[in-house]
């Protein structure tokens, strides 16, 4: 018997009689095991989440929920095909035991595995005051159930609304308040997206804002909440000494990676999530890939050819989708057939009436160009560059165009870029994006480019024990 039969033995005997266990029951594990059954894996499959819920869709929970649209229990993820799994909901995996190879639960179980998919994603960040946090009206918006609790206090509805954080979360919940006329949006960066999209888009969205009649104040930050006697907040102490009175305080202050449960595991995790190759293999510590662990969603930084191989952490829906796909393919079969994760990052969010997308990494770029429509009219492209190559796009209200600039990306095409031909602006000349430094904790995108400077070492170095 050939070496390359018996190969293809293994993998036949592990798609029919091997363990998986995904860790995460959200987008990415859904979609994942999905996949593994297309590829073939007819074996046991295990899908572990903190959630007592199934999958569901996040997006629309800052968005349609909140407006009454559609209820938060109406946002069940639509299964694609039956995946057969064990589903172990409502218990947190604490622990990754990876010479025994198995998941530790809070229960007390432990949870055999010969591949382990880990699909955690992020959490919301809380009020860092615990006391404050627990106030009667103070919310984040991660979950189904917070969902459903904001959307029950904003119909009451409240008095007045103060919205902590303008990153694109913060925004589209201040752009369903104003409808009510009563939001005060506070921003300790110089302005809303300014982290995502840099400082001259960041001054449009500011715009919008006000114009719509958002009290937004940025530059500032939220020393303290003040509950009354009853334990239900009431006002909010800012940074220069002013107070705003508020019975809805909603802390938009970004995400967390839960990567908490790997602490001991010798793998490459930590802020930005755990560390992969572009086909989802986790590295340990040491940057060694490993053979049984895989990564995917809002919880994978891996590297992207298109930006200088940096590693790329990305919180979108698509990048949560394919890179299960791709995980779960590599995951029942051997190299060569491994495909590579190497989606072109793209977002949209609405708010205040206009449609944002982008496609690239904005915070990659140090320049900026105005390429088709009006800034006035809040209906235009803007196409972002570095070192004379074209590498993401924004549009408002123009997102037809975002194939077109995804292409010019995907092909390393120059900037500024060729002109489309119609609907050019005025002025076309490249200006400095204003992003902010990296690492400035009040301006962290949803896009991050997490690669190391060369001048700078800030690894620990632990040797495996000998």
């Amino acid at each position: 018997m050939t070496v390359r039969a018996t190969v293809a033995e293994l993998v036949r005997e592990f798609r029919a009689n091997g363990r998986i266990v995904i860790v995460g029951a959200s987008l990415a594990g859904l979609r994942a095991a999905e996949a593994l059954r297309v590829e073939g894996f007819t074996g046991s499959l295990t899908i572990i989440g903190d959630d007592p819920y199934e999958p569901y869709d996040r997006p629309p929970l800052s968005k349609q929920v909140l407006k009454g649209w559609v209820p938060a229990d109406h946002t069940k993820l639509p299964r694609l095909r039956e995946v057969n799994a064990q589903w172990r909901l409502g218990v947190t995996a604490t622990g990754l035991d990876r010479v025994a190879k198995q998941v530790r639960l809070a229960d007390g179980e432990h949870i055999p595995y010969d591949r382990l998919l880990n699909a955690t994603g992020t959490r919301a960040r809380q009020w860092p005051n615990p006391d404050e946090a627990a106030l009667d009206g103070v919310h984040t918006i991660r979950s189904r159930d917070d969902a459903a609790r904001l959307q029950k206090a904003l119909a009451a509805p409240p008095s007045r609304v103060m919205v902590i954080g303008a990153g694109f979360i913060g925004s589209e919940v201040a752009s369903v308040c104003r409808e009510l006329d009563l939001v005060t949006v506070v921003e300790r960066g110089s302005a809303p997206l300014v982290g995502a999209l840099g400082g001259v888009i960041a001054e449009i969205a500011a715009e919008m804002q006000r114009d719509h009649g958002v009290d937004l104040r940025c530059g500032l930050g939220v020393s303290s909440l003040e509950g009354d006697s009853g334990g239900h907040v009431r006002r909010a102490h800012l940074s220069d000494g002013t107070t705003v009175e508020a019975d809805v305080v909603v802390a938009s202050l970004g995400s967390i990676r839960n990567v908490e449960w790997l602490e001991g595991a010798g793998l490459a995790s930590g802020f930005w999530g755990v560390g992969c190759d572009a086909g989802g293999r986790a590295f340990d510590v040491n940057g060694v890939v490993t053979d049984s662990i895989y990564v995917a969603g809002d919880v994978a930084r891996a590297p992207h050819v298109l930006y200088e191989y940096q590693f790329l952490a990305m919180e979108h829906w698509d990048n949560a989708v394919f890179g299960a796909e791709v995980a779960a393919h590599n995951m029942v079969h051997l190299e060569p057939l491994y495909r590579p994760h190497l989606l072109l990052p793209g977002f949209w969010s609405g708010q205040f009436g206009v449609n944002i997308k982008s496609v690239g990494v904005p915070p990659f770029a140090d320049e900026i160009v105005f390429t088709q429509g009006s800034i006035k009219e809040r209906h235009f492209a803007a196409a972002y560059g570095r070192r004379g190559r074209i590498v993401a796009a924004v549009t408002f209200d123009h997102g037809k165009w975002l194939e077109h600039y995804g292409n010019l990306i995907e092909r390393s095409g120059p900037f500024p870029p060729p002109p489309p031909g119609w609907d050019q602006p005025p002025d076309m000349k490249p200006m400095p994006a204003e992003f902010p430094q990296p690492g400035v904790p009040t301006a962290i995108p949803d896009v991050v480019l997490t690669g190391h400077d060369p001048s700078e070492r800030r690894a620990e170095f632990r040797p495996r024990p000998r």
